[in-house]
């Protein structure tokens, strides 16, 4: 194999990636002229390695976190960033894309009316398999636990192609919970030889299971998404008037409860019982109730039916994400079911109330921002008086520190990748760090 001279090569393959050693000495090299005379260029002319990294993801949450990898693989002039969009969310997906001026070399149709987790399972790998053939990539990156990325990571592995799994780590230990995603990203942890994980509880999490792949901890890509998101909305007046202008029906005054949920085990007796506790909520005079109810006719169907001509409840379309990030600017509690939204709500001063019963991502319970209420009624009805009458109780958890990022992730997955020393994501969150934190909360206006 040809070897490079130091100054030339993006990453030690062997050394980190001994999986890299098989690959034909011939692929991903450009020519590079050094010198104008032509034949002096010819006699001095060297071949740069290139390595070519796929990132595949496809649904809204997954781009959200991936864009600012993306971007950052993209500034790096040793490496050739590419990637494929399978369009498992195809309309929420296209918003992120979009406000992050991501480009797509591979965009897939994967979703078919009534699909089952297999049908879809087998459509992704029968789609990937052939951009897989096509790009021929050293290594491929997937997020979190979606289908999309359990079959990326399977499809890559049978083609003996390195996986890297940004968002490793995270477990409740239960696998009926969140399912399928438990076994989903257990799976991808098993075949990825590069595990970034977010925080040192997942770093401990991969320990305890005796995985084979190196890890990392980076941090949460999402923080890294919601400061590039605050930092336009707090320097830009005009875009946030307009941002504002699409929430006409709010009310000034009244406090603000805003509600996702999409989770496949509250489908059915779990949604009725959120609802139920909703339209207890909805009979307080100072509460304002906005839920941008997902687009999945087991959300749509039971949240339309219970709860539509309800006082004090918006129900509204799902919001691109700026739009969402401004109304959690604007909440006083969120109520949700999301694992993304239990990360982003701590940067925002935001208390989070968990339609679970257990969580992947414990540390901000632990830290006090985030508390699992379940879908009992009495119990999310019990939680949001709480939050809204109890303004000592409120002020302590919206004072509580973000465990999950300080918005460098995607600068740290860039570097390893790449081979360049690190400084892990610590979770002391004192001194400077707490500093940091209070200074970008302060650039998010209400």
């Amino acid at each position: 194999m040809l070897q490079l001279p130091p100054a030339t090569r993006c990453w030690p393959r062997v050394a980190h990636f001994p999986s890299f050693s098989g690959l034909p000495p011939d692929r991903h090299w450009q020519q590079t002229v050094l010198a104008s005379d032509s034949e002096a260029a010819f006699n001095s002319t060297r071949r740069v390695f290139k390595v070519k990294v796929l990132s595949i993801f496809g649904t809204r949450p997954e781009a959200v976190k991936m864009a600012p990898v993306v971007k950052a693989l993209s500034r790096e002039t040793g490496m050739q960033s590419l990637v494929c969009v399978t369009g498992q969310h195809r309309q929420m997906l296209q918003q992120v894309l979009d406000l992050f001026a991501i480009k797509v070399d591979y965009s897939l149709d994967v979703m078919l009316p009534d699909q089952t987790l297999n049908g879809l399972s087998a459509r992704l790998i029968g789609l990937l398999d052939p951009v897989l053939e096509a790009c021929r990539p050293d290594r491929i990156l997937v997020h979190g636990d979606t289908t999309t990325a359990m079959m990326a990571a399977l499809t890559a592995f049978h083609r003996r192609i390195p996986v890297a799994h940004v968002e490793a780590g995270l477990r409740t230990g239960d696998l009926s919970q969140p399912w399928p995603e438990e076994m989903n990203r257990r799976y991808v942890d098993i075949v990825c030889d590069l595990l970034l994980a977010p925080t040192a509880q997942a770093k401990n999490n991969l320990a305890a299971e005796h995985l084979a792949g190196r890890v990392v901890i980076t941090g949460n890509t999402v923080i890294d998404a919601l400061r590039l998101t605050t930092k336009r909305i707090a320097f830009d007046e005009q875009l946030r008037n307009q941002l504002d202008a699409h929430f006409p029906y709010l009310v000034p005054g009244r406090k603000l409860l805003l509600v996702t949920g999409h989770r496949r085990e509250n489908f059915g007796s779990g949604f009725a019982e959120i609802c139920d506790a909703l339209a207890t909520l909805s009979r307080r005079s100072d509460l304002q109730i906005v839920y941008p109810v997902h687009l999945n006719p087991n959300v749509q169907g039971p949240v339309l039916a219970a709860l539509s001509h309800l006082p004090n409840i918006h129900l509204i379309e799902p919001l691109d994400y700026l739009l969402f990030v401004r109304l959690m600017q604007r909440s006083h509690v969120i109520l949700t079911d999301s694992g993304g939204v239990q990360e982003e709500a701590p940067s925002l001063g935001k208390p989070v109330l968990v339609m679970r019963n257990v969580t992947e991502r414990p540390e901000a319970v632990s830290a006090g921002t985030v508390q699992l209420v379940g879908t009992d009624p009495a119990r999310i009805v019990a939680a949001v008086t709480r939050l809204c009458d109890d303004d000592i109780f409120w002020q302590q958890a919206t004072q509580r520190v973000n465990p999950y990022g300080d918005g460098r992730a995607a600068e740290r997955i860039a570097s390893v990748l790449c081979g360049r020393p690190i400084a892990e994501f610590g979770m002391d969150q004192r001194g400077p760090a707490r500093k940091a934190q209070l200074a970008a909360a302060a650039l998010q206006p209400i």
